[in-house]
């Protein structure tokens, strides 16, 4: 492990974009290369734990471990199927923003001392608890679609991320088919463009995304060769730090 971990915060302009999934698959890439990782669920809605298929087993959430009534160590919950994976789920309540901004950054600070990773799911749009993650994070990964709506909607959120460095805040553009298959007439480019952040990586159209999460786990587990499973891994290593190129086939 390092001496000193990332937060990443992941946001969208909009619900939907496949936000969620697309954390899940590339943090499950991550332990997979031996990362210790732990994704935070910090949207209202609540139900990262249903897509990593962690409910029953995740009984505290981050705001226990902020106010010390449970160390990390006991709130964060393993993945069974997936060594170095974990789950620091959200309150039942909507009490994510009862959280002070020193609070929330005292335990991404602690986070740190103890993972590698930390992926931080916000809520999707600008407001509510989105500032405290923002703050809290080392970098962000805003995850788009290429319809109208999506783009529009992550430009919104681009306006709330001035305080991060050039680099910082990156794009992952999501359901992006093939270009020979690819109908609309909009490319990535043209996504990278409106949005106007640099590329983090692509994310195929591939129904293997919707079966994991109907499955509650992680794409790179129930269909590790599937595109989408390679797309999160490749997302994965160029967090840690690897030159890893897009394919020309989506761009």
């Amino acid at each position: 492990m390092s001496a000193q971990g990332i937060c990443i915060g992941f946001a969208s302009g909009k619900g939907g974009t496949g936000k969620t999934s697309a954390l899940v698959g590339i943090g499950a890439a991550l332990a997979k290369s031996g990362k210790r990782t732990l994704c935070v669920d910090c949207d209202g809605l609540r139900n990262l734990d249903l897509a990593m298929g962690l409910t029953e087993q995740s009984l505290m959430d981050y705001t226990d471990v902020a106010a010390g009534r449970v160390t990390l160590q006991d709130a964060a919950v393993e993945h069974p199927s997936q060594p170095g994976l974990f789950l620091l789920n959200a309150p039942a309540s909507d009490a994510a923003e009862s959280l002070s901004r020193p609070e929330m950054n005292a335990l991404a600070a602690h986070i740190r001392s103890h993972f590698d990773f930390c992926l931080m799911d916000a809520p999707s749009g600008i407001g509510g608890a989105l500032p405290l993650v923002l703050g809290a994070s080392d970098r962000v990964l805003l995850v788009c679609g290429m319809d109208p709506l999506s783009r529009r909607d992550a430009q919104r959120v681009v306006m709330e991320l001035d305080a991060f460095p050039s680099g910082a805040a990156r794009l992952i553009v999501n359901r992006v088919q093939p270009s020979p298959f690819r109908q609309a007439e909009v490319t990535v480019d043209d996504v990278m463009d409106q949005v106007g952040l640099p590329l983090a990586g692509l994310l195929p159209q591939d129904a293997a995304f919707a079966r994991a999460l109907n499955r509650g786990l992680p794409v790179t587990l129930t269909e590790p060769r599937s595109a989408a499973a390679r797309a999160c891994t490749r997302i994965a290593r160029r967090l840690c730090g690897e030159d890893v190129k897009i394919p020309r086939l989506y761009r």
